[in-house]
């Protein structure tokens, strides 16, 4: 099965490995590409586990009344702020009920002990 992050390379081989707790993202780019996977796969602990810890919610569940199918992840634009930020721009596709949506955001990410953590975005 390819990874829903768009990277061409089989699930198994790109983001399963940071959602089960094998490695951790090196970048903000990964994180944000495995984090978009674990969306696709409905894996809220690794959401939660990857979100920075000051914005972080105490929890998160998915709405399977409206289920959205994921159709893809493009990211528009990666920005080293410093060694511990940086900025990825993404526009993930997806459709709820046969209506097509654009979810155009550009994330804050953090980076904490050596590990990314996501802490916002601004969605376009």
């Amino acid at each position: 099965m390819p990874c829903p992050c768009g990277s061409g390379v089989a699930l198994q081989a790109c983001c399963q490995r940071y959602l089960a707790g094998i490695a951790w993202p090196d970048s903000a780019a990964a994180l944000m590409r495995s984090r978009y996977t674990a969306y696709v796969l409905e894996d809220a602990a690794y959401l939660l586990a990857t979100w920075h810890p000051d914005t972080r919610p105490p929890s998160m569940h998915f709405d399977h009344a409206e289920r959205p199918k994921w159709l893809g992840l493009s990211i528009k634009r990666r920005i080293d702020v410093d060694a511990c930020n940086a900025l990825v721009e993404f526009v993930a596709r997806y459709k709820i009920n046969g209506r097509a949506f654009r979810l155009h955001e550009t994330s804050r990410f953090e980076r904490i002990d050596g590990r990314w953590f996501y802490r916002d975005g601004e969605i376009d």
